[in-house]
């Protein structure tokens, strides 16, 4: 059986990250007046630009707690007060909907992404996933593919097109999605699964190959508000908010498309 290889000095880090994040860290814990999303990673950019623009128009005070949607679907699990999830994959919502804290009737998948490769700007291109098996890659940066959604969609489409087993042996495991870009960005990574909307922000990188979105892994948005939410009215409303025209002009300037896209 193929195996994830052990990491250098910065993979190492990297676990270590992923190690404080699973046993030490602690969720962000927002002013008692503030309503408090807790968001993948991969949403930074585009829902803190959301969230001012919010604060500004309803006078409602927003907390962002961002991260890997598998810590953050833990972190709710344990009793995170939190008002709203939204997640970079329907499994992690799951599992908080099986723990039974969120309410099921605001459940909404929001969002659609696309997976790409990037690769550092002056290094020779590759024009498949398959020239990931070549000697000229050594290694390649992923988001934990055992619990972190943008790793576990590269995992599964890479395991499509039956090149998992000869790829696993480069992987150098990140914390999350963006840890993954910064590997590449920072030299430390040949190349690396991203979201296409992670790649704009990228300072050393370029996208080299986007994977067809008939051909890859549906990667899905939901949302929903927190069955404890502590601010259940202001909860619902920034919700709606998130659905409305305003927002998803942001979403989509920010490269995201609407979650029925394939």
């Amino acid at each position: 059986m193929a195996r994830i290889r052990r990491p250098g000095r910065f993979a190492l880090a990297c676990v270590c990250a992923s190690v404080v994040a699973h046993l030490g860290a602690r969720p962000m814990r927002a002013p008692s007046d503030d309503v408090l999303i807790s968001a993948a990673a991969s949403l930074n950019d585009a829902l803190t630009e959301i969230a001012r623009g919010y604060e500004a128009a309803s006078g409602v005070h927003v907390a962002l707690n961002f991260g890997p949607s598998s810590g953050l679907a833990r972190q709710i699990v344990n009793g995170a007060p939190v008002d709203l999830f939204l997640s970079a994959d329907e499994a992690q919502m799951d599992a908080v909907a099986k723990a039974g804290a969120l309410d099921p009737a605001t459940r909404v998948n929001l969002l659609a992404n696309q997976l790409v490769i990037i690769m550092p700007a002056g290094a020779a291109r590759i024009d498949s996933p398959r020239a990931l098996t070549t000697s000229t890659i050594r290694r390649i940066a992923l988001a934990n593919p055992d619990a972190v959604p943008a790793g576990v969609y590269a995992k599964r489409y890479l395991t499509s097109l039956g090149l998992w087993d000869a790829v696993v042996p480069k992987v150098v495991p990140t914390l999350d999605v963006r840890s993954a870009l910064a590997a590449v960005d920072a030299g430390n990574a040949d190349a690396a699964f991203v979201y296409r909307t992670d790649a704009p922000i990228a300072r050393g990188a370029v996208t080299v190959f986007s994977v067809p979105l008939a051909d890859g892994p549906r990667i899905v948005y939901p949302a929903a508000q927190m069955r404890a939410a502590p601010h259940p009215a202001a909860a619902r409303a920034l919700l709606t908010y998130l659905r409305g025209p305003a927002a998803r002009a942001v979403f989509e300037r920010f490269g995201f498309m609407p979650a029925d896209a394939r």
